[in-house]
């Protein structure tokens, strides 16, 4: 399968460069799987979609200020780190530029030294592993020094960290945010269980793979980078119960469903309470074991994340829903616009 089969045009105006004041003011295309019809709502029109007993699964993962820029400690010309994954041991695995100047053996410091690495070796796809030495604690440090590493197609500054978490965030790991969670409040989360949809999380530490375009030729030779994931008791529990008794399972994003598909495909179309790593790749002609639909934001062309969705509700119907996105005008990438996948 071709990638540029996956590809459509957006005009750069599109891209959203800054978070909306009220995080569920975003406009939902409602995409409707079984016939291809686009309903065009607002973010809080969403509970008008959803039933009693769906259960709607969230990725709880909290992104780290994973940004540091620092000066080599022989030339003093800048670096910039971006932390992808912990290694253990002061150790992770990180992209940095320009990449040329970062050889095994080359030394960094950041804020003046309270924070210093040294690169220890370069990775298969370009990143570089280094090791980290401190005083006193390593969150705290790159709390102060670390900023959010926001993606490179948003230009603008954010002012208010917290807009790039969603507002369950708990478990810091990630490298970027699960930003289909981005559009809700705790408000309307509270509204949305008083209907009598159930809420459940997971944990996807987002990583390497969010940073990397799709350079294969064809879909089958892309291969996804790892991931790491926890699926807790009462999840399982959750989603397996609405699974035996026929109710729906709506995954909040890409990574949602991608953790929940895992875990589904390896035991069966049920969940069970276990972590480990996932590079599971989705796309037309997969079938689904667990999600029956999906609240996303809109993705980059030929990405891996339309491709997903294109396996939940067919390729050409992705395309014409994207197509009239743009004409409509929605809100593209991370601060973008949503869409529901609706059952």
């Amino acid at each position: 399968m071709d990638v540029t089969q996956f590809d459509f045009d957006l005009p750069e105006r599109l891209i959203a460069q800054h978070p909306l004041e009220d995080r569920s003011a975003s406009r939902l295309l409602v995409l409707h799987k079984q016939t291809g019809a686009v309903e065009h709502r607002t973010f809080t029109d969403l509970i008008d979609y959803l039933r009693e007993g769906d259960v709607m699964v969230l990725n709880d993962s909290r992104v780290l200020p994973a940004r540091l820029i620092g000066v080599k400690t022989d030339t003093g010309a800048n670096i910039e780190v971006l932390l992808l994954k912990s290694l253990g041991d002061d150790r992770w695995e990180t992209l940095v530029k320009p990449g040329k100047r970062v050889k095994p053996g080359t030394e960094i410091s950041f804020g003046d030294g309270l924070l210093r690495a040294v690169c220890e070796s370069s990775t298969e796809m370009g990143g570089r592993i280094i090791r980290f030495s401190y005083e006193g604690i390593f969150y705290e440090l790159l709390d102060r020094l670390g900023s959010m590493p926001l993606p490179p197609y948003i230009h603008e500054q954010l002012e208010d960290r917290e807009r790039y978490q969603t507002v369950y965030s708990r478990e810091l790991g990630s490298a970027a945010a699960p930003t289909a969670g981005l559009h809700f409040t705790k408000d309307y989360l509270q509204r949305l269980e008083q209907k009598g949809v159930q809420l459940a999380y997971i944990t996807l530490h987002v990583g390497l793979g969010t940073f990397r375009p799709v350079s294969a030729d064809t879909v089958e030779e892309h291969v996804m980078h790892a991931e790491y994931y926890e699926i807790p008791e009462e999840t399982a529990r959750i989603v397996n119960t609405a699974k035996s008794e026929g109710r729906r399972v709506i995954a909040v994003g890409t990574t949602s469903c991608r953790t929940l598909e895992t875990v589904g495909k390896a035991h069966g179309g049920k969940l069970a309470v276990e972590s480990g790593w996932t590079d599971i790749f989705i796309y037309p002609g997969y079938q689904f074991s667990i999600i029956d639909g999906m609240i996303t934001n809109f993705h980059l062309p030929k990405s891996t994340l339309v491709m997903l969705i294109s396996a939940l509700a067919g390729r050409e119907t992705i395309l014409n829903a994207y197509r009239e996105a743009v004409e409509q005008e929605y809100r593209f990438f991370s601060f973008g616009d949503a869409m529901l996948i609706n059952p």
